[in-house]
């Protein structure tokens, strides 16, 4: 049974075009950061970014050397999109894209996660069969089917990508229209719509519009009776996220996902005319069927659990942002912050502030106001830079921080030494200060 549920083979028209929809849609985003110049403030301009902990010998190269590295990726994006050494392509992307995403926070972005995912797993899958250059080069590997796994792997990662987006949203603060009453005050300049993105009643639409679409949208895709609706519901919901956010690719690639969805007969007369429709069932075991579903088992466990570890971490996520990231909690708040380093020689006494200019962008001096573990990073960095022959350096710092413009409450102990402090991954940090509900 569960051979004929996962390698039973189906029309493979949904991948195919996907894999080029994914493809242009990664070079356009790898370019897009050279020309918007989010490179540039991102990758070049800093003296160091603020790695994800564990990673911190990843670092931008040198010089310009990053807009070279970004033009690259898009190279590597355009042979995905025409199956050109489809799997190295795939697989270089990904890398790449994860080196990217693991070397710097500041510009933390779940769908920027969402996409290494997505790219890691487009290796495994044999999207490059039927429309691309490799077949040109070997025939041999032509087919007009897939495993039906292909289709299931991307709906379930996209069933929990959504599921736990809804259920993040499920505080006072999104119910009461708060946080989007905040995010739309910065839309106030939007010619004809600032207005109406102003009023309440549009607010609760907004928010309470997230909640069901996000926890409906996969089931209601799946049920064929509800598709058509669904699926016009999400043109609509990724639109207006486009053009109010401005997210980049990930409302088109959302868009691209509802292929999967569809019956492949309707893909392929759609976009496929010249393709023949596969319509055996024929089951195909493949050899590495037990590497395989162990591979996915780990992987699906390890995005099940991810998002949960935060509920076995003291205190709120929203305030002490442990658990937060990896977690699907997208667009949920808004946190502002204000913060001064104190570096002290322990030997003499003597003690000095840091401008926070000297050492970061302003995007960077956002993040080392508001995050607890970019605060740490950075007060390891300062230990590091004043640290000389053997004196003993402490950090201390004065943070004060306001969530979802509530008034601003003191979030690190001003008087622990952050210098000297370990950091755990699984563990609540004793010196990120409560907040009033916890």
């Amino acid at each position: 049974m569960l051979n004929k549920w996962l390698f039973k083979n189906i029309d493979n028209s949904p991948l195919i075009v996907f894999r080029i929809i994914f493809g242009l849609l990664c070079f356009l985003e790898s370019v897009g950061a050279i020309f918007t110049g989010w490179v540039r403030k991102t990758l070049v301009e800093p003296e160091f970014t603020f790695s994800f902990i564990g990673f911190e010998w990843l670092q931008p190269l040198p010089g310009n050397a990053m807009y070279f590295y970004y033009g690259i990726m898009g190279i590597f994006a355009l042979c995905i999109m025409v199956g050109y050494k489809y799997r190295w392509s795939a697989l270089c992307f990904a890398a790449m894209w994860a080196a990217t995403y693991l070397m710097q926070k500041s510009s933390y972005n779940n769908h920027y996660y969402l996409l290494m995912l997505l790219s890691s797993i487009m290796v495994f899958l044999p999207a490059h069969k039927y429309a691309s250059i490799d077949v040109k080069l070997n025939p041999k590997i032509k087919s007009f089917s897939m495993p039906r796994w292909c289709r299931l792997v991307i709906i379930f990662q996209l069933f929990i990508v959504y599921t736990y987006a809804s259920i993040a949203k499920l505080y006072p603060d999104w119910l009461d229209t708060s946080v989007m009453e905040i995010f739309m005050k910065s839309k106030e300049h939007y010619i004809v719509v600032g207005n109406l993105f102003q009023q309440k009643w549009l607010h609760y639409i907004l928010a309470y519009g997230g909640i069901l679409f996000d926890g409906l949208i996969v089931p209601l895709l799946l049920f064929k009776p509800t598709r058509k609706y669904a699926f016009m519901a999400s043109v609509f919901f990724h639109l207006f996220n486009s053009f109010v956010f401005q997210i980049g690719i990930f409302p088109y690639l959302s868009l691209a996902f509802t292929l999967f969805f569809f019956e492949s007969e309707m893909i392929q007369k759609l976009f496929l005319k010249k393709k023949p429709f596969y319509s055996s069932d024929t089951v195909v075991v493949p050899k590495m069927k037990r590497p395989l579903l162990v591979l996915f088992s780990i992987y699906f466990l390890v995005q099940i659990g991810l998002p949960l570890r935060h509920y076995l971490i003291k205190g709120d996520v929203l305030w002490t942002e442990e658990g937060h990231r990896l977690s699907w909690r997208m667009m949920l708040r808004s946190k502002s912050g204000s913060i001064s380093y104190r570096v002290k020689d322990k030997d003499s006494g003597k003690s000095f502030v840091i401008n926070l200019n000297d050492y970061l962008t302003a995007k960077q001096q956002r993040s080392a106001s508001t995050k607890p573990d970019v605060i740490w990073q950075f007060a390891q960095y300062l230990k590091q830079k004043f640290q000389n022959n053997g004196q003993e350096i402490a950090v201390y710092v004065d943070c004060k921080v306001s969530v979802n413009g509530k008034p601003f409450k003191t979030l690190i102990d001003p008087e622990v030494d952050l210098a000297h402090v370990e950091w755990h991954a699984f563990k609540h940090a004793n010196w990120i200060l409560p907040s009033k509900e916890d």
